[in-house]
């Protein structure tokens, strides 16, 4: 990885979207967990990383431990074993179920005529929040610039998180299987972002064959699959282009995710295993290999270095998603896990007041302190989960919003550095207007950021109409140019069925 791409480091889902990263890294279609097909299995719903479902075995919550239990009716009847309707339903077999009827307290067969039965769990609605928050932090992040973004709501631990959980919810099947569907949803939305950036470069004359003495086009190969760094022209085009010279390492920035997310998956099977057999072990071993690699005591050089180190730094938040999927975070009281967060999460603040950079308190600049704060961080978030059916009060108007994100948390994920910097000639023409005075243009240029910010979203929206829906066949469905979760006729669905950015290429 060159030294832009590295630069400004800051999902989805996905979404996928997938996670999409929900099976969308984030990365997982949002129907999938809905219970709808997804043409992999039939009869499973849809997750994160791109790709599976919060409700993908009956039984079983998105990994915060709870099991929907059955009526107290069934708990107290005396058969310690097997139950009849375990077996075949007890309208076949009346005898047995007069005999048990009669042995049942009266009050519990009260409670078990009005109780009504375990529902399958739907979506984690609190985890799709969480996936939207650190979407929209990027963004902000990758126009304003404020390092502090970084502290507040580290977006990529938080991410990666989530990823960890589904995949560990998804390897109650074949290893080989999942993987296979979750790298199968995350390909196609790169391919189409690969084939327009990949254009857009060739067009303004770069060639990669001057590169790394003559080897550039082998790395091209990284825009097919994110094993490692895709090259790009430091500069392309000119001045008085549509784009700053620097488009190319701003577009190209968030690819550094889809590499970690792809390394992640393939390691997963290996991760899940040592965490159920030496959890703290497990859980702590990437803190130890970032306090190696990424404090300067070994140097690891080229994209090599940079790989790892990624690794290093989020490993952790990959495993404490498994561990709360696998419940284990709910057995550990609060008050512990809170209290050892804040440690880590205070020595990450302390480690970061003697190492900070040109940029201050940007936590992408010193590993150790991402790592540390973001684990800590993102294991207060998944101790208090409240695991949403729906969403509650007043964040219930925000439904749609969140379902469309997760849905397409890959393609907003790739697009929006591009799309950021799309936003500078457009206001631009703003300064020819013939109603544009000298009050007005300072007005202009004094806000300009915001007005970048506000810009932004309606062309990401169309980003989503236009390429979206390549998740949707990544995840061999049925196409959709506006997956918000509104039924047809326009009801909502139910949901539990800057100038700072520019010069910064990796979007965190």
């Amino acid at each position: 990885m060159t030294q832009g791409y590295r630069e400004g480091a800051d999902t989805g889902e996905g979404t996928g979207a997938g996670a999409s990263p929900y099976e969308n890294s984030y990365w997982t279609s949002y129907e999938e967990t809905y219970g709808q097909p997804n043409g992999e299995m039939p009869g499973r719903s849809y997750g994160e990383t791109p790709g599976q479902s919060y409700g993908e075995m009956p039984g079983q919550s998105y990994g915060n431990g709870y099991v929907p239990h059955a009526p107290q009716a069934q708990a107290t009847q005396a058969v310690p074993q097997q139950r009849w309707e375990e077996t075949q339903p007890l309208r076949e077999v009346p005898e047995a179920a007069a005999v048990l009827a009669a042995e049942a307290p009266s009050d519990t067969r009260t409670k078990a005529s009005t109780k009504p039965s375990p529902t399958r769990p739907g979506r984690d609605r609190y985890l799709d929040l969480l996936r939207s928050i650190a979407l929209v932090r990027v963004v902000v992040y990758h126009i304003f610039g404020w390092a502090w973004l970084t502290v507040v709501f580290p977006s990529m631990g938080v991410m990666f998180a989530l990823a960890g959980a589904l995949m560990a919810r998804s390897l109650s099947r074949p290893a080989w299987g999942v993987i296979r569907g979750r790298v199968r949803r995350l390909l196609p939305p790169l391919w189409a972002f690969s084939a327009v950036v990949l254009a857009m470069m060739f067009v303004g004359g770069w060639n990669p064959s001057k590169d790394d003495g003559g080897l550039g086009w082998l790395g091209l190969v990284n825009y097919v699959i994110p094993i490692g760094a895709p090259p790009y022209p430091w500069q392309i085009g000119s001045e008085s282009g549509v784009l700053e010279q620097t488009w190319a390492e701003q577009a190209a920035g968030p690819l550094w995710y889809l590499r970690a997310y792809l390394w992640f998956v393939i390691a997963s099977p290996l991760l899940l295993w040592a965490f159920r057999r030496v959890p703290w072990a497990t859980l702590l071993a990437p803190l130890a290999l970032t306090a190696v690699v990424g404090t300067g005591l070994v140097e690891i050089p080229g994209e090599t270095g940079n790989a790892v180190t990624d690794f290093a730094v989020y490993g952790s938040c990959w495993i404490l998603g498994m561990a709360h999927q696998e419940g284990v975070l709910k057995k550990i009281p609060r008050y512990a896990v809170v209290s050892v967060a804040s440690l880590l999460m205070a020595f990450g603040l302390w480690w970061a007041s003697g190492h900070l950079g040109p940029d201050g308190w940007n936590l992408n600049d010193i590993p150790l302190a991402q790592a540390t704060w973001s684990l800590g961080f993102v294991a207060i978030l998944l101790q208090y989960s409240p695991s949403w059916q729906t969403l509650p009060g007043r964040l219930a108007r925000w439904d749609r919003l969140i379902t469309l994100s997760n849905n397409r948390a890959v393609t907003i994920y790739l697009w929006h550095n591009l799309l950021i910097m799309a936003t500078v000639p457009l206001l631009d023409r703003f300064y020819e207007l013939p109603f544009m005075d000298d009050s007005l243009s300072d007005a202009l240029t004094t806000t300009y950021t915001l007005w970048m910010f506000v810009l932004v979203w309606p062309l990401i929206g169309l980003m989503i109409v236009g390429v979206g829906w390549v998740e949707d066949l990544a995840a061999k469905r049925a196409p959709r140019l506006w997956p918000d979760g509104a039924k047809k006729g326009g009801s909502r669905g139910r949901s539990g069925s800057g100038s700072g950015s520019r010069g910064r290429a990796r979007a965190r």
